[in-house]
């Protein structure tokens, strides 16, 4: 008790000041508007800039979480799209959607590892058999088509990119409705060509390409990037049209894979057709 008074008595002019500071400033805080205003903004920005940073840190751990529930949504809507469904009746019936089957389902999945530099590149995919993946399915992401499933273990796939030499996808050219296949010279991991389109056909540049959804493999619509100019093909009277890829696959995070629900059907009745009429 005597060193808590010695200490008031020794530093008494200091704690006097510091008392009278206190209400001087509180009274000038209190009663003028502009330095109350000032006071007041700068309290909320600080206040403001520690919250930022806390909603940052929270939704940093919660990434993967908040990104496997949009893919969710994503794959609900992608499946109540009147492209997803085949017709089956022609009577003008809505009630439980009895005029449509669906045609397609989607598994979600990430891409744990990946190849741009090669001449044939893979993705590999954090889901497999497990999951229902299959060798053979289609796999795309939400701004395009990314190749094709070539293998698969219990929890893991292996996807051949379309940035691989036999990559052979049917596209459509929109508005224009031409037909062609998608193909990539081992070059830039950003562009490839379509082929098999006449020469004597002009088309617009940024033209819009799409999957065809032929094979089975992709649902038609799929996009797949646009139409960046136009190659004659020496000795052939067909163009090279450069294609601008819609998704840069050196950055591909969350893709899609297809599950077609009536390919057996398809490869079923396919099959049937005569040998020379394949040809």
């Amino acid at each position: 008790m005597r060193n808590l008074i010695a200490f008031l008595q020794r530093f008494r002019v200091f704690i006097y000041f510091a008392f009278l500071q206190v209400i001087a400033l509180s009274f000038y805080f209190s009663y003028i508007a502009y330095p109350k205003g000032q006071f007041l903004t700068s309290t909320w920005a600080i206040s403001g800039t520690f919250l930022s940073w806390q909603n940052d840190f929270t939704k940093f751990f919660h990434l993967e979480e908040n990104n496997a529930t949009l893919q969710q949504e994503n794959i609900r809507l992608r499946k109540n799209q009147l492209s997803n469904y085949v017709k089956i009746s022609s009577q003008l019936i809505k009630k439980h959607d009895t005029i449509y089957k669906q045609h397609y389902d989607f598994i979600p999945g990430s891409v744990i590892n990946s190849t741009v530099t090669r001449r044939n590149n893979y993705f590999t995919l954090n889901i497999g058999t497990d999951q229902g993946v299959g060798v053979g399915m289609g796999v795309f992401s939400d701004k395009g088509i990314v190749g094709v499933v070539y293998m698969t273990s219990k929890y893991f796939s292996l996807v051949k990119s379309v940035l691989s030499e036999n990559s052979n996808v049917d596209v459509e050219i929109q508005p224009s409705g031409l037909n062609g296949l998608l193909k990539w010279d081992g070059k830039d991991p950003q562009r490839g060509s379509v082929i098999g389109i006449s020469s004597d056909i002009k088309l617009a540049k940024n033209s819009l390409i799409y999957t065809r959804g032929a094979s089975g493999i992709f649902p038609k619509g799929i996009p797949v990037g646009k139409v960046e100019k136009l190659i004659p093909v020496e000795g052939k009277p067909i163009w090279n049209v450069v294609v601008k890829f819609a998704q840069d696959y050196r950055a591909i995070q969350n893709v899609y894979v297809i599950k077609n629900l009536l390919q057996e059907e398809q490869k079923k009745l396919e099959s049937n057709i005569p040998i020379e009429d394949k040809k």
